[in-house]
């Protein structure tokens, strides 16, 4: 497993992933050309992935995400350390906190 701020990424094998996760729209690469896997709501940071690949997502703001990476690649942040990740399929999931009443993600 590997984290980053508020983003876990665990690797999946291929085998066990979930049905239709390949059927789920890519997501755009940024401006940067970068697979923004979170973005800081206040900083205007994000939480990608640099080197080739694809993120899909399923819907919905806290929606899991799967990151497919042929020939491994870098978690990069504005404030962390990069983090190496080995080629493979990778499970997203944004870290979620309790509020009275609520369950939500956490905003960076």
């Amino acid at each position: 497993m590997y984290r980053q701020g508020d983003v876990l990424i665990v690797p999946v094998a291929e085998e066990a992933l979930p049905a239709g996760v390949r059927a789920l729209p890519e997501q755009p690469r940024d401006g940067r050309g970068r697979l923004v896997l979170a973005l800081g709501e206040v900083t205007g940071h994000a939480h990608a992935v640099v080197g080739p690949g694809t993120l899909v997502r399923e819907p919905g703001l806290a929606g899991v995400g799967y990151l497919h990476l042929p020939e491994g690649g870098r978690v990069v942040h504005e404030e962390h350390a990069a983090i190496p990740l080995p080629k493979g399929w990778h499970r997203v999931v944004r870290q979620r906190e309790y509020v009275p009443g609520a369950v939500r993600v956490v905003a960076d």
